[in-house]
């Protein structure tokens, strides 16, 4: 299986599939891996593009390091699997917790590299209801996600899929297997890594990375997102991000690679396309 390695010794998986079409990187949510984006992945590629998804520390197949499990060292990793593969001209592409990542990537290294970005039910600008940032959502929901965590991961992670990641628990048609798999990538990511990936996602204020993003920017958010609310998500991105574009999928939840897949292909491929 492919990887490269970092400057601390981790190693991280990614996929490399297509030809030799435009890059596409796909970045990927908590607690997930990079089969969470295998259905847009094929899409792409089968549309002629060069389509990149990698498992971050911590997650999937890579490195299960006791160290680095923050924003700023998720940055380092994904410009080492960049930088490696020498991308250019490359489309950025994150759901959820991977949306904070591929905006702190061009915080700390800019824009050369990059032709777009899309953030997809995404965590910037920062989560977490701080004195500077009133319109966040109080720490004690994130406690409760560590305490769950801790506690017992495999229910927190089932009862996750069975309600509003997906938003099951309103009745949004999504299948078993769907929410299987859901579980089953989130078994396979690291109880360390996992764990302080919480705080990464939640506290890390991206609004200066946010600032610096000079490349078209797509930003897609369901408005009935249980995880992410739109109100504290998308909507608030795209009045930080020059020149973005904002595509509300009414009454859609935080699942969207899986619950709107058909919408979301396309709303892709026209956006890389454009």
């Amino acid at each position: 299986m492919p990887y490269v390695t970092t400057e601390d010794g981790a190693r991280i998986f990614y996929k490399d599939w297509g030809g030799a079409g435009s890059p596409v990187l796909l970045s990927h949510g908590w607690p997930l891996n990079a089969d969470a984006w295998d259905a847009a992945a094929l899409f792409l590629a089968m549309h002629g593009h060069r389509v990149i998804a990698h498992d971050r520390r911590g997650h999937g197949r890579s490195s299960q390091t006791w160290q680095g499990n923050e924003m700023d060292t998720y940055a380092d990793d994904l410009a080492c699997l960049i930088d490696t593969l020498d991308l250019q001209g490359l489309t950025l592409v994150g759901h959820s917790t991977g949306g904070g990542e591929v905006v702190h990537y061009i915080g700390r290294y800019g824009n050369d590299r990059i032709a777009r970005i899309v953030l997809v039910s995404a965590v910037p600008p920062f989560m977490l209801r701080t004195d500077g940032n009133p319109e966040g959502m109080p720490v004690e929901g994130f406690d409760a996600i560590r305490a769950g965590e801790a506690a017992d991961r495999s229910q927190l992670y089932r009862e996750l899929a069975d309600g509003p990641f997906f938003g099951h628990n309103r009745n949004h048609d999504i299948s078993q297997g769907v929410r299987d798999a859901f579980w089953l990538q989130s078994m396979a990511s690291g109880h360390r890594g996992a764990y302080e990936c919480i705080a990464a996602f939640s506290a890390t204020d991206f609004r200066p990375d946010l600032a610096k993003i000079a490349v078209p920017a797509l930003i897609i958010h369901g408005d009935d997102d249980q995880i992410v609310p739109f109100e504290i998500g998308g909507k608030r991105s795209a009045g930080l991000i020059a020149g973005a574009t904002l595509k509300v999928y009414a009454g859609r939840p935080h699942g969207l690679p899986d619950t709107d897949r058909d919408r979301l292909h396309t709303d892709l491929l026209e956006f890389i396309e454009a």
